[in-house]
């Protein structure tokens, strides 16, 4: 069937930046942050920020970069100009080697075509300022203006969408467009600590970050400094630095610690090549890292910042640019999980500072008063202490103490009888006076308070413990290990269940099947788009296999990882570690404690306990001599 010629046409310029502008132009805050991109690539060190009406009424982004001429600012607002893409000695246009923020040249045009844009320009060498005015699409002559600076470039945004009322429409609440506009900035100026950000709203200032600057003792302390402004200032003191490197791709930033969780995952960030973005593969790998350690409903908070071969990663993938792909997806979701997995193994039996610090807040201070008695047979000295007894080292370890006494749960997941850290337990053996507990990092146990908590005295404060929740992280990374050295233990199906995933679902559950027999799961294809699973693990006992098997392909779509049977795992050995371990409302003698506080220093992650929850808290001499007015 013909079709006329006539039915083909050829849209006007100004519809055609309209229909551009529905990509680019989403709300206020993507002007924002296309504006800001260009600052960058300008190579701008300060940007300033203002916006009224939440960005509908006026946007005003004003920078220190090199400027335009008169020429580059007339051919700025052509759709597809651009100065950061150029052509290679063939002629070629290379967009895969994207080293800018910006690169397509539809920005100014866009916006030019559903609002009232003025910009002003100025370079370091020209004895005036230039000014160009855009409404609606049509386009004026650059003219001279006021000089307002050295060099760089003012864009005032006025009336956004007036020429396109219906996108008024899609608009939110000024709040809710204000707080958009907030993250934006946010993101942008964690990305760049380098680059000084100011944000005002029309009636104050919400943000004034100054630029920052690395120092030789800390090369990442100008980041790190940033990330406090914007995250807040305890998470500077509860942040582990990330440095690793793989293949090419280098991996720096910060993780919080477990116990520094939030109960969503916004502040979570991801950056690439000095980029912000929003991809699952980040959600995915901290998902998979934390695991062990947050209970399902809680977050880590991180910053995290790869950096690799503008050709191993797609940015134009999506028109907002918040989007990438990478060539080998694989290999920064192993660099994320496995720096984030060594750096909260190094933080050892480290919690959060806000513990202590709302412990603190809790404090009733000139009330009835409070009296404090051990419930062990041991009473604390005031002035002088003498250390309790060592414990025999011939003599069963403290875990096998509590395993013959709580309930019961399979023997071969108990801890060994040996002590993990084998200059401690040198010490218990070599030593026949009295240890001066005080000094190690968890202190001596001085009492038990309502057969829950010890209570531990160090050189410079004390430590409150929860013996369950301490107890629970130690059987359960023992378990851990036992699993590590002897695999999975697999049982066998009678009659094989055959799962119909679907044949995209099926090819990328079968993809990992090397994987997830290294978890106890046997699995084999089964016709097209079916998948035959003839081995489970034994430790699941009974389980909804098909139900896995779909959670599993969801997995892998949305974040390229098995999380699902992870986190079976994670779950059923959390319930028996809690059942194998000391409970609450048991009394411990001297020598347990002390063998307690022993076994945490000694353990990594010991810090919180399975479900993220801190498992014990410390204050500082100081903090409590300010409760009682000593400072």
């Amino acid at each position: 069937m013909s079709i006329s010629t006539s039915s083909i046409r050829r849209l006007p310029q100004h519809t055609i930046n309209r229909i551009a502008a529905g990509e680019v132009v989403e709300r206020p805050a993507s002007v924002i942050k296309e504006l800001a991109d260009n600052a960058l690539d300008a190579g701008a060190r300060q940007i300033d920020i203002r916006f009224e009406a939440g960005g509908a009424r006026s946007i005003v982004v004003t920078d220190d970069g090199k400027g335009m001429t008169a020429e580059e600012l007339e051919l700025c607002i052509e759709r597809h100009a651009t100065s950061k893409l150029s052509p290679d000695e063939n002629g070629e246009w290379d967009l895969l080697n994207i080293s800018t923020m910006g690169f397509r040249g539809e920005a100014l045009p866009s916006i030019g075509s559903v609002a009232r844009l003025t910009i002003t320009t100025q370079t370091l060498d020209s004895g005036e300022a230039w000014e160009l005015k855009v409404e609606g699409g049509d386009v004026g002559k650059p003219r001279p203006a006021p000089r307002f600076g050295l060099s760089g470039t003012r864009v005032e945004v006025r009336d956004l969408f007036y020429a396109t009322p219906a996108r008024l429409k899609f608009l939110k609440t000024e709040r809710a467009e204000s707080l958009a506009v907030s993250d934006m900035v946010k993101r942008l100026a964690m990305s760049r600590a380098d680059v000084g950000f100011t944000l005002h709203n029309g009636v104050r200032a919400t943000l004034s970050l100054p630029a920052e600057a690395d120092n030789e003792a800390q090369k990442n302390g100008g980041r790190l400094k940033r990330l406090a402004d914007i995250l807040g200032h305890d998470f500077r003191d509860n942040a582990l630095e990330i440095d690793a490197e793989r293949e090419g791709i280098k991996l720096t930033g910060f993780a919080g610690l477990p116990t520094f969780s939030r109960g969503s995952s916004t502040h979570q960030y991801l950056f690439i090549n000095g980029r912000p973005v929003k991809d699952k593969l980040l959600f995915g790998a901290v998902r998979g890292a934390y695991q062990d350690f947050l209970a399902r409903g809680r977050h880590p908070v991180v910053a995290l910042y790869v950096e690799l071969d503008p050709h191993y990663v797609d940015v134009n993938v999506h028109p907002a640019k918040t989007e990438v792909r990478f060539r080998d997806p694989a290999i920064v979701r192993g660099l994320i999980v496995s720096a984030l997995r060594h750096a909260l193994a190094a933080a050892g039996h480290r919690a959060s500072t806000t513990t202590s610090a709302y412990a603190l807040g809790k404090v009733q201070v000139g009330s009835s008063g409070f009296g404090l008695q051990s419930t062990t047979g041991y009473r604390p000295q005031y002035g002088s202490y003498q250390a309790p007894p060592v414990a025999d080292p011939q003599s069963q370890s403290l875990i096998d103490g509590f395993s013959a006494r709580v309930e019961e749960a399979p023997e071969h997941f108990y801890p060994s009888t040996e002590m993990p850290n084998q200059s401690i337990g040198g010490e218990y053996a070599q030593q026949n006076a009295p240890i001066d507990y005080t000094t190690y990092p968890l202190g001596a146990a001085r009492a038990q308070l309502h057969e829950t908590y010890i209570v531990a005295q160090t050189t410079d404060g004390m430590i409150l413990v929860d013996q369950h929740a301490a107890h629970e992280r130690l059987v359960y990374e023992q378990m851990k290990k036992n699993m590590e050295g002897k695999g999975v233990e697999r049982q066998a199906l009678l009659i094989p269940d055959i799962i119909d995933l679907g044949e995209g679902d099926a090819v990328r559950v079968l993809a990992r099947s090397e994987e997830l027999a290294k978890m106890g799961l046997i699995i084999e294809p089964f016709g097209v788009g079916a998948v035959a699973v003839r081995e489970t693990p034994a430790i699941l006992g009974e389980m909804d296999v098909q139900g896995l098997l779909r959670d599993l392909a969801d997995d892998l779509r949305d974040y390229d990882e098995t999380l699902s049977l992870a986190e079976r795992f994670e779950h059923v050995c959390g319930t028996m570690a809690c059942h194998g371990s000391v409970r609450a409302g048991r009394r411990l003698n001297a020598q347990e404690m002390n063998a307690l506080l022993r076994q945490m220093e000694s353990t990594p992650h010991s810090g919180q306990c399975n479900h993220g929850r801190p498992t014990y808290v410390e204050l500082k001499l100081a903090d409590i001599e300010r409760l009682f007015g000593r400072r």
